[in-house]
């Protein structure tokens, strides 16, 4: 499948973002906690996805971008299956991912952590039918 991370695959609009932090369910993996919330479903896009890294955490602008860049890069990778997953049930989902720790990890360790949120993510919605 596709590893690009197009711009319809991000979330910009401050109407769903507000909402999904009100009232999105979400769980926490390590440093990377997950906020998702189901969304009316969009041709080619089943999920757009929102990555933040707290200033009040890393307050370097040169680090948190650096995060950022990581958890991107990571979720480019492995997104196929829940992508897939998505399509067939034709669901849609909004995501974000929130960095909680205080300092910078390496990248393998945010990938790892980017794959058991999307794989959790990918057994809620199996196990979801409606």
């Amino acid at each position: 499948m596709d590893q690009s991370f197009k711009k319809e695959e991000r979330l910009h609009s401050k109407k769903i973002i507000d909402l999904l932090f009100e009232t999105g369910k979400s769980f926490s993996t390590g440093p990377v906690r997950t906020i998702w919330l189901k969304s009316k479903p969009k041709p080619g896009c089943p999920v757009q996805i929102l990555i933040t890294v707290p200033k009040k955490n890393i307050s370097k602008a040169v680090q948190r971008n650096k995060l950022k860049r990581r958890m991107r890069e990571a979720y480019r990778k492995n997104k196929s299956p829940l992508l897939e997953l998505l399509n067939q049930k034709g669901n849609s989902i909004s995501l974000a991912f929130v960095y909680t720790k205080n300092e910078v990890i390496a990248y393998q360790e945010i990938e790892e952590k980017i794959i058991l949120s999307l794989q959790r993510l990918s057994d809620i919605y199996e196990v979801d039918a409606d």
